[in-house]
């Protein structure tokens, strides 16, 4: 089973950037960055296959790059941009299910 480790997020003004790392402990494939807001069911974000194609949600697409690199097992995710309503435990996984354990998530705050 692989494990997947988050990491980069933080308290970020609006306007800011963040960029999240994905540490996977083995080889992956077409994977996704989701996030969940307090009260709100997790929604997937972005994707990317090994080969480096992705697909993004309307609400960050122009502000948000995923992007991957095999050597490492990684996933990132370059937020720019950064509105108070992307606010949430930011998580990677593998897409499509059946998905690997969740991680950690890491947070992501953004707040004058």
């Amino acid at each position: 089973q692989v494990q997947l480790v988050e990491s980069g997020g933080g308290l970020v003004q609006p306007g800011g950037a963040l960029r999240l790392s994905c540490a996977a402990s083995g080889i992956v494939y077409t994977m996704g960055w989701f996030r969940q807001a307090p009260a709100k069911q997790r929604e997937s974000v972005a994707t990317i296959t090994r080969g480096g194609t992705t697909t993004y949600v309307d609400s960050v697409k122009g502000r948000f790059t995923i992007s991957r690199d095999n050597a490492k097992n990684t996933v990132y995710l370059q937020m720019n941009s950064l509105k108070p309503e992307d606010t949430a435990v930011y998580y990677c996984n593998r897409v499509p299910p059946p998905s690997y354990s969740w991680g950690q998530g890491t947070q992501v705050t953004v707040s004058p």
